[in-house]
């Protein structure tokens, strides 16, 4: 009887250590692959300092509309609008024309839209416009020419412009291609989903 159980237990401690260096080997080899291979995500999230800093390099810019407004933005504040799926850019505005008696300085409040470009691979700024434009003293008399303006500025400037590009490693696994899918705009980012091709 006694020699029975201790062959029992016997047996079932081997089991526990055949399991248990069968498992040490499952784990060295997933170690392995991970590191052979590279993960592919089923989404990137960047955050607002990641593109806080993408928009920054845009900056400052100067673009002279028509001839008649000389429109210079600098100091961006990138933010994120969940409700509408955009991205929010402010920028401190420096507006100088022959109209004004002296340059005036205000802000504008531009908002775009999310697109990935195959060609480029990158999540780029769509269709920018101007949502608001705060400008002091005599220029209020001219804001609807001046949010014109900076609406054919922002469009001619930042539509198209790349917030993220993809390494061709991010969208490749074993053989396998991927590519963006949906973008998604958070509270403190962006989601962007990745899909099979």
């Amino acid at each position: 009887m006694t020699y029975a159980v201790a062959s029992r237990r016997r047996g079932l401690l081997g089991l526990a250590c055949a399991a248990f260096a069968c498992a040490s080997i499952g784990l060295s080899l997933s170690a392995c692959a991970s590191s052979t291979f590279p993960f592919i995500p089923d989404h990137y999230t960047f955050s607002r300092d990641q593109v806080q800093a993408a928009v920054a390099r845009k900056f400052p810019y100067r673009h002279t509309v028509s001839q008649l407004f000389d429109v210079s933005l600098t100091n961006p504040v990138v933010g994120f609008e969940p409700g509408s799926n955009r991205v929010t850019v402010h920028v401190d505005a420096h507006v100088q024309s022959p109209f004004l008696q002296q340059s005036v300085d205000g802000g504008f409040l531009l908002t775009s839209e999310l697109q990935y470009d195959e060609p480029s691979h990158a999540v780029v700024l769509r269709s920018p416009s101007v949502e608001r434009v705060d400008l002091e003293g005599q220029a209020r008399a001219y804001q609807q020419q001046i949010e014109a303006a900076g609406a054919l500025a922002a469009a001619q400037w930042l539509d198209g412009y790349p917030i993220y590009t993809f390494k061709p490693e991010q969208l490749q696994f074993a053989g396998v291609n991927f590519e963006p899918g949906t973008i998604t705009i958070l509270t403190n980012g962006i989601r962007v989903q990745i899909v099979e091709k």
